[in-house]
């Protein structure tokens, strides 16, 4: 059912406008070639983005001491999510201004980017990470975020770094709304897939631990990059990287 339109909404979607408003002039400094990274990608990958340099991003960045300020959910043709201009729908992902989305691969072609593969996931429980994704397209981002966000943007003393992670559990904490970790950290805490769960010592002896699972709303795109349980995978040297077969300048 869709959520009634309230004044936090329309001020929430003002705000989207000019914080998403990006100068010219980004250059990613090493992206990996967009052919490689759709040959390597898989299904349930998290690819984390490198932000261009808009205000929004620029506080995730600075919250999070990281250069990832988005993340998207690969759900390859598995996601049976249709394709726009020829290329399938292949990452959904909850993006700023327009809520939950399905997007080309392609559209960060430009951009900085990381994959990070869960390791051991079964097929079962990937279909199932999968289609909890698929089945929030159409779901509202949180404005209320960046009504927080904006508290970070304006002139303040530095923040502690053990008070950062707490300042990005943000939002309204409503079931259809969603920002691009939350959704993904809660994909995954749908088949109690570990991210980076808290950890408790039972028996000092046998060195028994439990997992405690964080909030969803705690989870930053950095997670998935440091989390043990996620695989760096890099197209470039899955492809088979070879470099004595570079071209140096000083060669030619």
């Amino acid at each position: 059912m869709a959520h009634s339109v309230t004044l936090l909404d329309r001020l929430g979607a003002v705000l989207a406008r000019r914080l998403t408003r990006s100068p010219n002039g980004y250059e990613p400094y090493a992206a990996s070639r967009p052919e490689l990274v759709g040959i390597t990608i898989r299904p349930c990958d998290v690819l984390l983005i490198e932000g261009n340099p808009t205000k929004v991003s620029s506080a995730i960045r600075f919250l999070t001491q990281s250069s990832w300020s988005h993340a998207a959910l690969h759900v390859g043709l598995s996601g049976g999510l249709g394709e726009r201009d020829g290329e399938p729908l292949a990452l959904v992902e909850a993006e700023l201004g327009e809520g939950v989305i399905a997007s080309p691969l392609s559209k960060y072609a430009n951009y900085n980017t990381r994959i990070c593969r869960p390791i051991g996931l079964t097929a079962e429980d990937r279909a199932a990470v999968i289609r909890f994704a698929a089945e929030r397209i159409g779901h509202a981002y949180d404005l209320k975020n960046i009504i927080d966000l904006m508290r970070y943007l304006l002139p303040q003393p530095p923040v502690p770094q053990r008070w950062r992670r707490r300042m990005i559990a943000l939002g309204s904490g409503e079931p259809t709304r969603a920002i691009c970790t939350t959704l993904i950290a809660q994909a995954f805490d749908s088949v109690r897939y570990p991210i980076l769960p808290r950890v408790e010592r039972v028996d000092a002896k046998s060195r028994r631990e439990i997992l405690h699972i964080r909030h969803h709303s705690l989870y930053t795109p950095r997670d998935f990059d440091v989390s043990p349980f996620f695989q760096i995978v890099k197209p470039t040297i899955e492809s088979g990287f070879d470099y004595k077969r570079l071209e140096w300048a000083d060669q030619a």
